[in-house]
């Protein structure tokens, strides 16, 4: 396990993930919310975007979560482990408001740029609700299309993520 793709709707716990395996493994964590956005939720120029992500994709290992699936294509073409998160989206939401009371006060995540407080706002919400259907079937959709030589992993529960670690951390995991 080299170079580790980590897809999933918001509140699916990607970053979480990308933090717990990049400490478990010593490979770069790349949060795509630090290529999306710059200081004060400031959206960057989309070349600005795919020249970082097509930086980060270069490197000999990495561990990138979220969105952008603009380099989908490129991220897939390097990954050796895609993990897809399809967590339901009652828990999804519940994630969302608890890490708005956590992050409250004008904290920023650490998977966000500086002075990027967490929103958890009406537009938001519809974006989530609005795109349940459509974005699942895209990240269940990559599942699909990796090659043979690429691990492919879709957990569907809090409890399939802590078996998967779990199975880290005992060296069932190819790769570790």
């Amino acid at each position: 396990m080299k170079r580790v793709m980590i897809v999933g709707q918001p509140g699916a716990g990607k970053s979480t993930l990308a933090r717990q395996l990049g400490a478990r493994t010593g490979l770069p964590v790349v949060h795509i919310d630090h290529i999306h956005w710059t200081p004060g939720w400031v959206e960057r120029e989309r070349e600005e975007k795919l020249a970082m992500m097509r930086a980060a994709e270069r490197e000999e290992s990495w561990i990138i979560e979220g969105g952008l699936s603009a380099t989908w294509d490129t991220r897939l073409a390097r990954a050796d482990t895609v993990i897809v998160l399809d967590i339901p989206l009652a828990l999804r939401l519940w994630r969302l408001l608890k890490r708005r009371v956590e992050f409250a006060g004008g904290q920023t995540r650490p998977d966000l740029p500086d002075n990027c407080p967490e929103r958890f706002d009406a537009e938001f919400l519809k974006w989530v609700w609005d795109t349940r259907h459509s974005n699942r079937v895209r990240t269940r959709a990559l599942a699909d299309q990796t090659g043979p030589w690429v691990r492919t992993v879709v957990l569907t529960s809090p409890r399939a993520v802590r078996r998967f670690l779990c199975d880290l951390d005992s060296g069932a995991v190819a790769g570790h």
